[in-house]
């Protein structure tokens, strides 16, 4: 097995406590502590604590794509790929106990506070809806009745809701919910 590089292990204890404790919450000596490195470690590859969110969320970014494209890369008829982000969505829910999207804590957290890490937040999540979107118009080609507009929007509000919804309720239950509204959608 690979060592793991000391920048590497920095963004990987960050990212655990800044999910599971907060990032307003979590201090530089504690990742210092938990990543059992020296203090000049951590400037040495990050300038400051919102550095290090930053390439925290460029991680999870990375992680959220391609967990999305492994997770349906089996998956060829559109309207099935369009419903697996759904699944996909609600598998994370699950693997993280309901702690939520990394990108709406952090956010909720930081506010408009730092304009780097709420611009990234923002691009994050439009890159979602792109990605609906794109899945949409491909299956709006043999679907005219499809508003690409108005679905994508849809899909891409119902989802982030049914996320919401799941951390404050520890469940699933809005994920099947709001997949039968899709189909709907989509029929």
């Amino acid at each position: 097995m690979k060592k793991e590089k000391v920048q590497e292990r920095i963004i990987r204890v960050a990212s655990d406590l800044f999910y599971r404790q907060g990032f307003n919450s979590t201090g530089i000596n504690q990742i210092i502590a938990e990543a059992d490195i020296a203090i000049g470690s951590l400037y040495n590859h990050f300038s400051s604590k919102n550095d290090l969110l930053l390439a925290y969320l460029i991680k999870e970014e990375i992680e959220w794509f391609n967990g999305f494209y492994v997770f349906s890369a089996n998956i060829s008829e559109i309207r099935k790929k369009i419903l697996s982000l759904v699944d996909y969505r609600k598998k994370l829910q699950q693997s993280s106990e309901f702690a939520g999207c990394h990108f709406i804590k952090i956010i909720s957290e930081t506010g408009e506070s730092s304009p780097a890490i709420s611009d990234f937040v923002k691009q994050h999540k439009d890159k979602q809806k792109n990605m609906i979107r794109e899945m949409v118009e491909q299956f709006a080609e043999n679907h005219a009745h499809i508003d690409v507009n108005l679905a994508t929007e849809n899909i891409f509000l119902l989802i982030e809701g049914a996320v919401v919804t799941s951390t404050i309720q520890k469940n699933t239950t809005s994920f099947g919910q709001i997949r039968k509204i899709i189909e709907a959608q989509l029929s």
